[in-house]
């Protein structure tokens, strides 16, 4: 990614400096992004792949007025080559994330039956029972075990999956299929739109099945939902389907090993953790959320569909806008102190799971998933620790994620 000048007339051709969200070696800003910042908290910056070039705004305000203010709309990127950090864009043009009010307002209203606390509540008995059996695994492997291979990537895929009621023989394929989609190396763009194509003509099938026979999977809530005479069309649900189970292994695979990693670098916030009470350690890993970057990017644009101007700086209509929740969460004006990790901090909403319409409908689930993940972990390992020197974690460079690729750990 690079930036320009904001102040640069149409005339001045930009010469920008690199500018990269690179937080695999560390969780501080990289020195460049640290730089842009310095300049505002909205600054014209070129990605690599599109025909244009786009607005970052980075400041946790500025981000609210983008993400709540109808004047910029994500709707409007469809059909356009929009800047990006992918070869292929992720996202669907049927997905929940790039459709505008009112349209979202319903599909949120449908889905969050789904997701009620009653609802995920009685998930809990699930997740738990799959955590331990994850666990049993990387016991009875022996040391050193991979974390990310026996928790971080198999208990929110199993989770959704086993939630959706897809068949176990097909979980593999769809696992796979989800990585291909989220590539970001140069040659990846036709294999990632077929493997996206593949992934809905799959769950469109899976949609005729459960309106033929719903099951007490979540799939089923799902097409059974009703909004008064309103309910989801079957295009609709198998985006959806397609977007919860992306959303599984991507947001919570992260967290789980990004959240694992710091808790073992920083032994004493484990010991913070380890046997704490479910509301204690809620509070705590909703601090690690805010502090911690799970991404290496920037995800889907909005466009200007009128003239705007944020903090002071003038957006054009039909200006690409880009905002970054990792910035936004590391805002001064918003969190004290924001580069300290305070599990006292008094709870204040981030913006890791998103803002406004598009803020993600999966939370309560999320959070059960990491409240059993690593509670659990530390319970059941209490002398947890990595099997190698931090330096030689390696970590993901080919999707626009950021988890170490491996975790080796040990215990007593």
């Amino acid at each position: 990614m690079t930036a320009t000048d904001p102040t640069a007339t149409d005339s001045t051709p930009p010469t920008p400096p690199t500018c990269p969200f690179d937080f695999n070696q560390s969780l501080d800003f990289d020195p460049a992004l640290a730089d842009l910042m310095s300049r505002g908290t909205v600054t014209r910056i070129r990605l690599s792949y599109g025909d244009a070039d786009a607005w970052l705004v980075t400041g946790f305000d500025a981000v609210r007025q983008v993400t709540t203010d109808r004047t910029f709309s994500r709707a409007a990127i469809i059909g356009k080559d929009f800047p990006r950090m992918t070869p292929e864009p992720i996202v669907s043009p049927e997905s929940i994330n790039v459709i505008d009010p009112p349209r979202i307002s319903r599909l949120r209203r449908l889905t969050s039956q789904a997701f009620t606390k009653r609802r995920v509540d009685a998930m809990r008995p699930a997740i738990e029972a799959i955590t331990h059996r994850l666990l049993d695994e990387m016991a009875a492997h022996g040391q050193p075990a991979d974390l990310v291979h026996h928790l971080s990537e198999r208990l929110p895929q199993e989770t959704i999956c086993e939630l959706l009621g897809i068949p176990a023989p097909d979980r593999p394929w769809l696992q796979a299929s989800a990585l291909r989609m989220l590539s970001m190396t140069p040659d990846s763009r036709q294999d990632a739109a077929a493997a996206k194509a593949e992934i809905i003509a799959y769950f469109h099938e899976l949609v005729t099945e459960r309106r033929r026979a719903p099951g007490d999977d979540l799939l089923s809530v799902l097409a059974a939902a009703r909004d008064g005479e309103d309910m989801f069309d079957d295009q609709e649900l198998a985006v959806m389907a397609e977007t919860l189970m992306l959303s599984g292994h991507d947001t919570a695979t992260c967290q789980i090993s990004d959240i694992a990693y710091l808790l073992l670098t920083r032994p004493e916030l484990a010991d913070r953790l380890r046997g704490a009470p479910r509301e204690s350690l809620s509070r705590a890993l909703d601090e690690l959320l805010r502090y911690i970057p799970f991404r290496n990017g920037v995800g889907i644009p909005r466009v200007a569909l009128k003239d705007a101007e944020i903090d002071g700086v003038r957006i054009r209509a039909g200006d690409f806008v880009h905002v970054s929740y990792l910035t936004a969460n590391r805002d001064p004006e918003r969190f004290p102190d924001p580069d300290v990790i305070d599990l006292d901090r008094p709870p204040t909403p981030h913006m890791t799971f998103g803002w406004g319409g598009h803020r993600c409908i999966a939370v309560p689930l999320a959070m059960a998933e990491l409240e059993t993940a690593i509670g659990l972990l530390l319970t059941r390992f209490p002398g947890l620790r990595l099997a190698v020197p931090p330096e030689e974690i390696r970590w993901d460079t080919r999707t626009i994620r950021r988890f170490p690729i491996e975790l080796p750990v040990a215990w007593e």
